[in-house]
């Protein structure tokens, strides 16, 4: 009851049950909560501790930022999204809090895509600033066993490197992206190389333009970090899979090189296993291996998981393989 109590006196504020709604839809920084409240950043910041110490939202650290979200563990995670809920969905504050919230995320958007039109080019250079390619791509390939993998989904292909990585192994590949300017890249090279079994795409990694349960494999390689919600783009990468099928993750481990935010536009400094674990099985997912390959500065995490075959009865999935390469120079 005490707990009950602590978390209703906590929301039992407009501008905190305000709060609570925004960090229902998004991970947001004070300085965004800010921004769409019109309040003053230590007004906003005394209200978001109470909502932390009621138990109602989640505050982690990555470098200099400090992100708050709606708590998904304990009582807390089921008060918060009842009261959430509760909140009528034509009610004038939220509608006004969520329009200036869509304007922040489409700006973060617009950076990632300038970004990544200024970078075209020179992407695959970019991405081996920190782990040597040719390591990554090895592992890769340990990775998805066997001579052939079938029908492959690359979700955020870029240069299609993936796709022409995997393409002797598979029956189909299609690489998927948000830019017409790495499509452009990927188009050049698949036709050079005459993969004729691999196609590439537009398309948002949040509403991808293929059907449900068509891919054997999804690679999402490097992709991660510049999305706004990784949750939903690894629940939408698992919707692509056919029962058995396998999803493989390539992205860094949690670090605090703030400079790559600026520099880059990453929106997460890596990530910790814990959380990737937790997305996956979500997803509905069974998570299977999980490799490390240090780097300098950075080490690069693979992550892998299966969606359950047809008869898949549940048992305690809990142990999970882990294993830590030979240090990459």
């Amino acid at each position: 009851m005490e707990m009950l109590l602590s978390a209703l006196k906590a929301a039992g504020e407009a501008t905190r049950l305000r709060l609570l709604a925004l960090c229902a839809h998004s991970d947001l920084t004070v300085s965004d909560l800010t921004s769409i409240l019109g309040q003053s950043q230590p007004r906003v910041s005394r209200h978001l501790k109470l909502l932390c110490d009621g138990g109602l939202l989640d505050r982690s650290r990555e470098g200099s930022w400090v992100y708050f979200r709606l708590t998904t563990h304990g009582t807390g995670a089921e008060i918060a999204r009842t009261l959430v809920d509760s909140i009528p969905s034509d009610d004038g504050t939220l509608t006004r809090d969520l329009e200036r919230l869509e304007r922040i995320r489409q700006a973060r958007s617009q950076r990632a895509s300038d970004y990544f039109r200024r970078n075209a080019k020179q992407w695959d250079q970019i991405r081996s600033l920190y782990v040597e390619e040719h390591e990554v791509e090895k592992k890769l390939l340990e990775l998805l066993p066997g001579e052939l993998i079938g029908d492959l989904l690359d979700i955020g292909t870029g240069t299609g490197r993936v796709i022409e990585l995997l393409a002797p192994r598979v029956t189909k590949a299609v690489g998927v992206d948000l830019s017409s300017e790495m499509l452009m890249v990927a188009r050049a090279n698949i036709e050079r190389a005459s993969l004729r079994n691999c196609t590439v795409k537009q398309g948002d990694m949040y509403q991808l333009p293929v059907q449900s349960g068509s891919f054997d494999a999804v690679t999402l390689h490097q992709v991660l970090h510049f999305a706004e919600t990784p949750s939903e783009v690894l629940a939408e990468a698992a919707r692509t899979l056919r029962p058995g099928g396998r999803l493989i993750v390539v992205d860094f481990q949690a670090h605090d090189l703030d400079y790559l935010r600026d520099e880059h536009s990453h929106r997460w400094l890596g990530f910790r296993d814990a959380d990737v674990q937790n997305w996956f099985k979500e997803a509905g997912l069974i998570p299977s291996q999980y490799v490390e390959l240090p780097g300098d500065p950075l080490t690069v995490g693979i992550w892998t998981a299966e969606r359950p075959p047809a008869d898949y009865t549940a048992i305690d999935h809990t142990s999970v393989e882990r294993s830590t390469a030979d240090q990459v120079h």
